[in-house]
């Protein structure tokens, strides 16, 4: 019979052989993904000047808010917009219960309600809904393209000063290079990977986006801080310390994964803040998932195996 000590040496993973022969293998898939990543995000730069396409809350704009008695066809305003202004976006708001529309959101980059552009917008959404823009219909909530872009350099700075001191605390617990490295790396692909999605979905991030980014570095860092110490720290076979963080990282992830994905289909019809929020957090942790049981768990123990 076997003992405690001989039965927990055995990973309970039947496909343990078989990781064992590919591991290095498939590291190839999150390596190239990664590269197309960066190669992506280079050229969207090129193109544009930035690594996202901001809204009106860091770009400077106008926010013009209407509220609707009747359902507005998204498509057609869309088109008649385009006639009018070069730069917008429009979105509507619902109700949760009934999913009748409440109110569109028309986002542009109008500097002032008191330009003649405005004026032409203003004239002709009145002409278009057959009644005039009052306070009790609608709101109007304009920032200046200074305030915009100062607002913006400040989150980008706040996002690589915590990247920085994340970094300095993962350094700090394991106090050597490679596994602290490993922690950094899947946890920059995250940011990149989800930076990338939300560029090709065409998603114009808000200050609340930026939020999201800076929320989902802490989240990266955990499944991998998890796996890490278990390799690292415990004695063992090395597929069997895998699995049995596997478990637990995978519960952590899954949970919050749910709990995002429930929050996102919640305030997805009435509140485009915290949708963006969500749905950059669902796409970073679906991320996570590849990059921590994939990239981290294949490097780790790559290094563990020459270690040892």
């Amino acid at each position: 019979m076997e003992t405690q000590e001989t039965k927990e040496s055995h990973t309970p993973n039947k496909y343990s052989k078989a990781y064992d022969k590919y591991y290095k293998i498939i590291l190839i898939i999150p390596l190239l993904l990664l590269i197309s990543s960066i190669g992506y995000l280079a050229y969207f730069h090129s193109q544009h000047g930035d690594f996202i396409k901001r809204d009106v809350t860091l770009t400077g704009g106008t926010s013009i808010t209407i509220f609707v008695e009747k359902q507005i066809n998204l498509d057609d305003l869309n088109q008649k917009l385009s006639g009018q202004i070069s730069d917008f976006s429009v979105k509507e708001l619902s109700d949760f219960r009934t999913g009748k529309q409440q109110a569109i959101v028309i986002d542009t980059s109008i500097g002032s309600t008191d330009s003649p552009d405005y004026i032409k917008l203003k004239s002709f959404l009145e002409t278009y809904l057959g009644h005039s823009l009052t306070p009790e219909n609608s709101s109007v909530e304009s920032t200046g393209a200074s305030l915009g872009n100062s607002f913006y350099n400040q989150l980008r700075f706040a996002i690589i000063i915590s990247f920085v001191l994340m970094a300095l605390v993962v350094f700090v617990i394991y106090r050597s290079v490679a596994p602290s490295s490993i922690v950094v790396l899947c946890a920059f692909a995250d940011i990149i990977m989800t930076l990338t999605l939300v560029d090709l979905m065409g998603i114009r991030v808000s200050s609340a986006g930026i939020i999201a980014f800076l929320m989902l570095i802490g989240y990266s860092v955990d499944t991998d801080i998890l796996l890490t110490t278990r390799l690292l720290r415990r004695h063992g076979e090395i597929n069997h310390n895998i699995f049995e963080a596997f478990k637990t990282g995978m519960t952590m992830t899954l949970t919050a994964i749910v709990s995002v994905v429930i929050a996102l289909l919640i305030t997805r019809s009435f509140s485009a803040v915290l949708e963006q929020i969500f749905l950059i957090l669902t796409i970073g942790l679906c991320f996570d998932i590849f990059n921590t049981w994939i990239s981290n768990a294949s490097i780790l123990k790559w290094y563990v195996e020459r270690k040892k």
